[in-house]
């Protein structure tokens, strides 16, 4: 799991933009390899990390949208509508073949609604955040982010509730469940496992 070097003037837009660079380039990886085998181990990463990040953004930075933005409840419920899309594709990428078209279509329209969901949050919510959040609160907000990260679940779970409340009670049991399949799998899910340089 990537981390943005924290430190105390790290704030939670640092690092979920650095996810989203993150992101970006796992999908340009998954693309240019010519090996099933390195996709379908960089698509499991891809899925790990979009999952960890989606989860740590809903129980930490939508309730600061919602209550610092102006029309922030708007703002989270169309960036609620992404990341339930993007459960379904990534529920979709994981139990598609490399070597199917299903694969191909399936990582590009991710990669389609991840672009437009980057280019609102770094290009109005982070900014706004920033304006109407204090600069503690922010740093604070970087360090949960990544407390969360390391606990939240590994594979999405489209029919789960996107909330606080959720991911911090039956999404930390998810999360475990999650751990514990990966292993028996031997499921790559961090960006440091991946094996050598593609």
């Amino acid at each position: 799991m990537t981390t943005a070097a924290t430190s105390d003037r790290t704030d939670v837009v640092d690092v979920l933009t650095a996810d989203h660079q993150e992101f970006l380039g796992l999908l340009a990886r998954i693309r240019a390899s010519e090996s099933p085998e390195d996709q379908k181990e960089l698509a499991d990463v891809l899925v790990a990390e979009l999952v960890r990040h989606s989860v740590a953004e809903e129980t930490w930075v939508y309730p600061a949208m919602r209550e610092h933005l102006p029309d922030g409840d708007a703002k989270v419920a169309h960036d609620t509508e992404e990341h339930e899309e993007l459960e379904v594709l990534l529920r979709q990428l994981e139990a598609a073949d490399p070597a199917d078209v299903e694969f191909v279509t399936t990582v590009a329209r991710i990669e389609e609604v991840l672009r437009d969901h980057v280019a609102d949050e770094e290009s109005e919510q982070f900014p706004e955040l920033r304006r109407h959040v204090p600069a503690e609160d922010l740093r604070t907000m970087a360090r949960r982010v990544e407390k969360t990260k390391e606990v939240a679940p590994t594979r999405p779970h489209p029919g789960a509730p996107n909330t606080r409340l959720f991911h911090t009670t039956v999404g930390l049991g998810a999360g475990m469940v999650d751990r514990l399949r990966d292993a028996l799998a031997h499921r790559t899910t961090e960006p440091d496992e991946l094996r050598g340089e593609r």
